[in-house]
């Protein structure tokens, strides 16, 4: 058999990389500091550590190439870890594409997102770091899964802040978090100053990631024994993701393939860190690979954004950071992909953008659910709402490939499955979905209230 013909490639226990790949040791431009809400100065380790542990404030800022991954957290990633490679033999089929498509499947673990590579470090740091709870906030579930997972895991308690539209939308989302153990709170609740400001204002509010990241935040910073969390934005959360596109680049190795496209959606980042970032350094060796980030037009961070220094939560409670916003009072509309709705970008992410190294692309709802059939149909897997905005990137480059009949090689990330996902599918199937869109003026009155950080 022909290696252009095989269908999938697994690698063994032994491949999983033993190391993360630290994308700020090659940027030729870094992300600027994070500044403290509180203050409006730099942040300092001592003001960080009021919610994170140590060993992950150091991830956050170095500039080590290359990160040593834990044994026990390698062990963990075990049980499922090295994800399988697939080649989109049926997609490729459909649209009568000369483009070879292949796609990293996340959704193998038990809770089906690539959230889990990140949810088992940051628990083990902070269990050796004494802390006995850590909160967390999560929009379509998938990460409030995967830290209630690894919280178990470790002994910790888990709290998770669930935006309220994604709340009622997902009920089995929030099963499955309970299941093991983590108490699941809706988004803005009245447990917090944060959620109980915002309920005054908005009592019927849908809530938003920035939110539900101000009150899990608020909860971390006034109670010593606990600490938070968070599933995607920051710089060790993008670090811990990149043994996707590690393993990755081993498995198109096995067939001899390099990708001249890699496609991953985004909202916060770390998704699209992860298939990325690997690939980021041979770009800026003169590799000629594009690297494409996929977000809902109902929440254009990169590309309607602004590049500038603002609050990562609803609250200001956290850090400030530069990075591309919509605006951290933005609250975006209640799309099925509930993931993907964050006002900011990480910013690594941002950087990156700004300075033309990656690129990034809007697409509307409907056409996403469009995509996500036309994969389920021909490659067996409903994915989730979220993944499948990188099934249609990834679409639209194919199909570029069939009109100039360049045979390109198109890498995408499937960063999860979508059977928690079936109300969306049945809104969709009954033509209930809108797309969202929204203008430059809506955008730039979402921006007024930035902090006046230069």
């Amino acid at each position: 058999m022909s290696k252009k013909d095989v269908r999938k490639v697994f690698l063994s226990e032994e491949d999983i990389p033993k190391r993360w790949y630290n994308v700020l040791a090659d940027m030729p431009n870094k992300p600027e500091p994070y500044f403290s809400s509180r203050t409006n100065e730099v942040a300092t380790p001592d003001e960080l550590q009021a919610i994170f542990p140590m060993e992950l404030i150091k991830q956050e800022t170095s500039e080590e190439r290359w990160i040593d991954i834990p044994d026990e957290v390698r062990e963990m990633y075990k049980q499922w870890r090295p994800s399988p490679l697939y080649r989109a033999v049926g997609l490729e089929k459909l649209l009568d594409t000369p483009a070879r498509i292949y796609y990293k499947y996340e959704g193998v673990n038990a809770t089906g997102s690539h959230k889990l590579n990140t949810a088992i470090p940051q628990a083990y740091y902070n269990k050796k770091a004494g802390i006995k709870k850590l909160t967390t906030e999560t929009g379509a579930g998938q990460w409030g899964s995967a830290l209630s997972l690894a919280c178990n895991h470790f002994g910790l308690e888990c709290e998770v802040y669930m935006v309220k539209v994604s709340y009622g939308q997902k009920p089995y989302r929030r099963s499955f978090m309970k299941a093991f153990g983590a108490n699941v709170i809706p988004s803005p609740s009245n447990l917090t100053e944060c959620g109980r400001s915002i309920l005054e204002k908005d009592p019927d509010s849908t809530g938003s990631l920035g939110i539900a990241i101000s009150e899990a935040v608020e909860v971390a910073a006034t109670n010593d024994d606990t600490n938070y969390a968070l599933g995607s934005v920051l710089n060790h959360v993008c670090l811990h993701q990149t043994i996707i596109g590690l393993e990755a680049k081993k498995q198109l190795e096995v067939l001899d393939e390099y990708p001249d496209i890699v496609v991953a959606c985004c909202g916060g980042g770390s998704n699209f860190a992860g298939i990325g970032f690997p690939f980021v350094k041979d770009k800026l060796d003169g590799t000629n690979i594009r690297l494409i980030a996929v977000e809902p037009t109902a929440c254009p961070t990169l590309t309607k954004g602004v590049f500038a220094y603002d609050y990562g939560d609803t609250a200001k409670v956290g850090p400030i950071a530069k990075m591309y916003t919509l605006g951290h009072d933005f609250v975006p509309a209640g799309i099925h992909a509930g993931g993907l709705r964050y006002h900011g970008a990480s910013p690594i992410v941002s950087q990156l953008y700004h300075d033309g190294i990656i690129e990034a692309l809007a697409v509307p709802q409907r056409e996403v659910f469009d995509a996500a059939l036309k994969f389920a149909k021909t490659e067996g897997i409903i994915p989730a709402p979220e993944s499948a905005h990188a099934i249609r990137g990834a679409i639209i480059e194919a199909l570029k490939c069939k009109e100039s009949g360049e045979s390109k090689v198109i890498l995408f990330n499937l960063s999860g499955h979508g059977y928690f996902d079936m109300a969306a599918y049945d809104n969709y199937l009954n033509e209930k979905l809108v797309d969202v869109e929204y203008s430059d003026d809506l955008i730039k009155e979402s921006i007024k209230n930035l902090p006046d950080i230069k």
